[in-house]
């Protein structure tokens, strides 16, 4: 009994890496196809010093933070977790490649003051 669990385990191993690696692949973001994508993003968050009109707050500024936090915050937005309405409804939109891109180049963009 205990080799044939073995068995299974020693099938299902290479199979579970093999399906996990495009998902991999998928998430590295390309940070030049980031930079296209991200001109809506920069409308709000690439202005030193910008507010937003209703309610009043600063928007944070996202270059140079790290891509895995941008993913990880778009991701959030995208379901719904991470509550904002404006940046629901930009993230929803969103493939994962879309969001990987958009990560890498805003982790590369230069940091406003």
């Amino acid at each position: 009994m205990k080799s044939a669990r073995w068995g299974v385990l020693a099938l299902a191993a290479p199979l579970a890496l093999a399906l996990a690696a495009p998902a991999a692949q998928a998430a590295e973001g390309n940070a030049e196809a980031g930079r296209v994508k991200a001109n809506t993003c920069m409308g709000c968050h690439g202005i030193p010093k910008y507010n937003n009109a209703y309610p009043t707050y600063r928007v944070p500024k996202l270059g140079g933070q790290p891509a895995e936090y941008l993913a990880a915050a778009l991701q959030e937005y995208k379901s719904g977790n991470r509550p904002h309405g404006t940046m629901h409804a930009q993230a929803s939109s969103m493939s994962d490649q879309d969001i990987a891109d958009i990560a890498a180049f805003l982790a590369t963009a230069p940091k406003h003051p």
